[in-house]
């Protein structure tokens, strides 16, 4: 009984091992969902998608170049970015939420068509998602993490261009369900561009 206890520990162990040695040396891809935690502020604690371009974007610290880097990289470099509002440089861990999905064959999913729509601003994996036809702007949000603490739910834009014209028209989302403005049952179209700002200071 001990000697099966014991290789069941050692197993474990060797697993652990295997893993940390696998996330010290995997490198970032774009699409790649990261698990951000900053030790002294865990307000800025969030998931965020490695953009297209293999940039992150994080709150007091701007665009980071994440593809190619390691987490222990990353974290790094996020640390001296964030620096300048710490007394000292503040402790972040990141590892990988989730790895980024294989291209859809023939752009479909086994659910149905898809539409490609963009998410910006305060949620907590912005960047371009795969949404089953028929979604709504409040589904997708959901798909997208839902909102940061530092979300502006009052202000919410959903920016659809024109067929027509091609002319970018504005659409207010109140994520509260108040107000004037489009409603979370609004169905989304191809290219459609949600926008979450900051809020304001008294907001």
């Amino acid at each position: 009984m001990r000697t099966v206890i014991g290789s069941l520990i050692a197993l474990v162990i060797t697993m652990i091992a295997a893993t940390g040695a696998w996330a010290q040396s995997y490198q970032i891809q774009p699409g790649d969902a990261l698990q951000v935690e900053v030790l002294e502020d865990p307000t800025l604690n969030r998931t965020i998608l490695v953009l297209p371009d293999g940039s992150i974007n994080f709150p007091l610290a701007g665009s980071i170049r994440a593809a190619g880097q390691s987490t222990n990289g990353l974290s790094s470099a996020l640390s001296s970015a964030l620096a300048s509002n710490f007394n000292t440089p503040p402790t972040v861990f990141i590892s990988v939420a989730s790895l980024a999905p294989p291209p859809l064959l023939g752009g479909q999913a086994a659910s149905g068509p898809t539409i490609d729509v963009f998410i910006m601003g305060e949620v907590n994996v912005p960047g371009k998602h795969l949404a089953t036809e028929g979604t709504t702007i409040l589904q997708v949000l959901a798909q997208a993490g839902g909102l940061t603490n530092f979300a502006a739910r009052k202000r919410i834009e959903l920016r659809r261009a024109d067929s027509k014209t091609g002319v970018m028209r504005k659409y207010t989302y109140n994520y509260k369900g108040s107000g004037g403005g489009i409603q979370g049952n609004t169905v989304l179209r191809p290219g459609d561009v949600v926008v979450v700002p900051a809020r304001r200071l008294f907001e």
